[in-house]
């Protein structure tokens, strides 16, 4: 299962507290918006309450009807009242109560009935109608204002103005008014532009833009003090809101921002002032500086933070409420803001929010997009390349080695790669118990008072002092620390390495894990030394391993071996073995890239390791690889040749393979794996002869020198320039990968000329006749695209 983790943002690794305090503030708006809104109703309802008992009120009936009534509900209310003395005093404590209550207030007074009357169905609804008196709607009903009710002994007493009656006619002519003016203003058609029109129009918003830019630009870097204020208003333009040109003002606002903060920022890390610092009165320079400070570090965080954003909508394909910016101009978006991410990281290694820089930049060495991952890891390779100290360094490879553990190992190759580029030549080993142990002072305090006069001893303390001062003016970083930080980075490479090795054998990094262990090998620790090795020989063991991959750990073996494994006692004869047994798995073809790998291999092998190497090991390896010498392109040609050079000179009696007459019992057996047992010393190197008439000249060079006993001194001995390269040089050197000649080809005289246009045509001839007979018409195509090439590159 693969452990998705989120890249952590600026605001959490700047452990703010923003989006906290921004969900505090909508809360606490929150609750007083409901308690405002609830008031509200409460409001509401008291004053629906008084407008619905105003609205209610008894209208004058006639007076006989009101004296009829009335005798009515006296009698009724004798028959069914009843005595008081047959109540109780509760009971007519309850009644009080219960008329003191809202009911009575808000009960329909209109009907001149008692509360419950409706329970008494005496009466129907036309009655109840028709005893409501008609008016004459001759005037304008006055609309009230309701007021809030004053209370007093008798009850509620409700209050209400009239509502001043508004000159509507005079309003329904203005309205009229406005609603013409809008549709003259509608009627007007807009100006359609052509696309000539559009085009300019846009070009001189551009240039307006450009120009703006420029200009608070300009002003910052004149004087970064006084116009630090600006880059704000140069930041706000990064939200550009025309569509016309909102991409490329962006980018533009994009690129000058990292150009000016390269330019404006301190070669020193700038620190939030204390609460002591900032109480504490200033000088108006420095308080100018603090300020300046600042509002630099402010402002390139919010700078960063944008960076941020830009890349993180474009990873999440999300479009702004505005849409002023297309998804596809996202793209382009995300990859100037890596772009400037990069070269700050480079630049600004020393600056304020780096380690931010490398939580970014890293998880994008592994993004899907090959350009915006091929820029990632070169802005590491030299950020490697350019840390001498080791702090950023160690800060990529800690990012680098969690991303590898959280993605499971599923990462390319290439983010392991960019550990090859780390500048570690040495490390701080482990030390023995004397070593760790304090030194011992060569005088102590009594001995001090005892020897040193009082002056001496003043003088002594001054001179410590002064001592400590200077060191700390210096600022320069001692030995020991940067050997702690080396120390502490490359522990942490080979936990990834062996991560790798124990967990994910068969990943595509095991290339990168094997080529890294080849060259730190001998900065392992020796207690790792016998586990690495069966590791590795386990792996080679398996058969599941490339040619390639085969060749590094033979390389990482060997230079464990060489380093501190010199006092292990371990056989290495498998590796030597492996080794000779594959080198006829070298051709002309795509492997010839390996051959510099197995000369690095020769190198170990042999050059530093000759008291361990036996004689008849050498002569087999120096036959096998003269064979091979035939088979490949001349600079493979060359690097061997060289190597075997190296053998003729440190190992004695190598001349015995220039004689003829065999030496001792056997025949040679070149079909036999074993280099121990197939008896080279009985053979001979008559592939030299052949490679003395080799087309390629420093080939020839070789081979004459090498016929000739390898000499130091006389007429065989080789130039200066051949002499003193190694073969890995000479390897590269001679390399034909531009389809070009080292030396170069001389020109051709007119006769050679000539002699040369009908060779050339004998060759087409016969290349047409194999093309005619089907016979290897892949390598015939290529051979004739080769004789065009030599016959173009010649006629030049």
């Amino acid at each position: 299962r693969k452990n998705t983790k989120r890249v952590p943002s600026f605001r959490k690794l700047l452990r703010t507290s923003q989006i906290k305090l921004d969900n505090k503030l909508k809360n606490k708006q929150y609750k007083q918006k409901s308690a405002a809104k609830k008031y509200r109703k409460e409001q509401k309802k008291l004053r629906e309450a008084v407008r619905d008992a105003i609205s209610r009120k008894p209208f004058p009936l006639e007076e006989c009807k009101k004296k009829q009534v009335a005798r009515k509900w006296e009698e009724k209310e004798e028959e069914d009242a009843l005595p008081l003395d047959m109540m109780d005093e509760d009971d007519l404590k309850l009644m009080e109560d219960l008329a003191q209550k809202a009911s009575f207030l808000t009960r329909d007074l209109s009907s001149n009935e008692p509360v419950h009357v409706k329970k008494r169905k005496h009466e129907s609804v036309i009655e109840k109608y028709e005893k409501v008196p008609r008016r004459l709607q001759t005037e304008p009903e006055k609309e009230l204002i309701h007021l809030l009710p004053i209370k007093d002994k008798s009850g509620i007493i409700p209050q209400a103005v009239e509502k001043p009656v508004l000159n509507v006619a005079h309003d329904e002519e203005e309205d009229t008014e406005d609603m013409e003016e809008a549709e003259d203003f509608n009627e007007e058609p807009l100006p359609v532009l052509t696309p000539e029109e559009m085009a300019a129009q846009r070009r001189q918003k551009l240039q307006e833009r450009k120009m703006h830019i420029a200009a608070l630009a300009s002003a910052i870097l004149s004087e970064p003090d006084s116009n630090i204020k600006k880059l704000k208003e140069l930041r706000a333009m990064l939200m550009e809101q025309d569509p016309n040109v909102a991409v490329i003002v962006r980018k533009l606002v994009m690129v000058s921002l990292m150009e000016i903060f390269k330019d404006i920022a301190p070669s020193y890390k700038i620190r939030p002032l204390t609460e002591a610092e900032k109480a504490t009165k200033v000088k108006k320079e420095t308080q100018k500086l603090r300020e300046f400070e600042e509002g630099l570090v402010s402002q390139y965080k919010f700078y960063l933070e944008n960076l941020e954003q830009t890349i993180k909508d474009w990873k999440q394909r999300k479009l702004k409420k505005s849409n002023v910016i297309s998804l596809k101009a996202y793209k382009g978006l995300a990859e100037v803001a890596v772009k400037c991410l990069c070269e700050l990281l480079v630049a600004l290694s020393h600056f304020n929010f780096h380690n931010n820089i490398i939580v970014l930049i890293v998880p994008l060495m592994n993004d899907p997009s090959k350009m915006i991952s091929e820029l990632c890891v070169e802005a590491v390779k030299k950020l490697f390349k350019q840390d001498k100290l080791g702090y950023a360094s160690l800060g990529v490879v800690k990012v680098i080695s969690g991303l590898v553990r959280g993605r499971n190992y599923d990462v390319r190759p290439e983010v392991l790669k960019v550990f090859l580029h780390l500048r570690i030549k040495e490390v701080e080993l482990q030390k023995d118990s004397e070593d760790i142990a304090p030194k011992k002072k060569f005088m102590t305090y009594k001995e001090k008072r005892k020897n040193l006069s009082r002056m001496q001893r003043k003088w002594k303390k001054a001179e410590e002092k002064l001592e400590r001062e200077l060191l700390e003016a210096e600022a320069s970083e001692s030995k020991e620390k940067k050997l702690k930080l080396h120390t502490e980075t490359l522990n942490i490479v080979f936990v990834t390495y062996f991560r790798i090795l124990k967990k994910a054998q068969k990943s595509p990094l095991l290339p990168a894990v094997l080529e890294g262990l080849a060259k730190f090998a001998h900065l392992i620790n020796v207690e790792f030394f016998d586990d690495l090795l069966i590791v590795l020989h386990s792996l080679i063991a398996s058969g599941d391993l490339s040619y390639r991959e085969s060749l590094h750990c033979v390389l990482s073996a060997f230079h464990i071996l060489s380093g501190q494994g010199d006092v292990l006692n371990i056989d290495p004869m498998k590796f030597y073995t492996h080794l000779y047994k594959t080198l006829f798995s070298l051709h002309a073809g795509g492997t010839n890239e390996d051959i510099g790998i197995v000369l690095q291999c020769l190198d170990v092998m042999f050059a530093k390791r000759r008291k361990q190497v036996s004689q008849q090991r050498a002569l087999a390896f120096l036959k096998r690889l003269s064979i091979l010498a035939l088979h490949v392109l001349p600079n493979s040609s060359v690097g061997i040749l060289a190597t075997n050079r190296v053998f003729m000179q440190t190992f004695p009696r190598m001349d015995l393979l220039l004689d003829n007459e065999s030496q001792g019992s056997g025949i040679y057996l070149p079909e036999l794996d074993e280099p121990e047992h197939c008896n080279a010393q009985n053979t001979a190197l008559w592939e030299l002869h052949l490679l003395q008439r080799h087309y390629h000249p420093t080939v020839q060079k070789f081979a004459s020198h090498l016929i000739a006993g390898a000499p130091a001194e006389g007429s065989g001995a080789l130039p200066l320039d051949l002499s003193q390269r190694s073969a890995t040089e000479l390897f590269e050197t001679y390399c034909m990968k531009g389809m070009t000649f080292n030396p170069p080809v001389a020109s051709v005289t007119p006769r050679r000329k000539d002699t040369f246009l009908q060779m050339d045509s004998f060759v087409d001839e016969e290349l047409n006749k194999l093309l005619q007979q089907n016979i290897c018409e892949t390598v015939a195509h290529k051979s004739l695209d080769f004789a065009k090439h030599l016959k173009e590159s010649s006629l030049a």
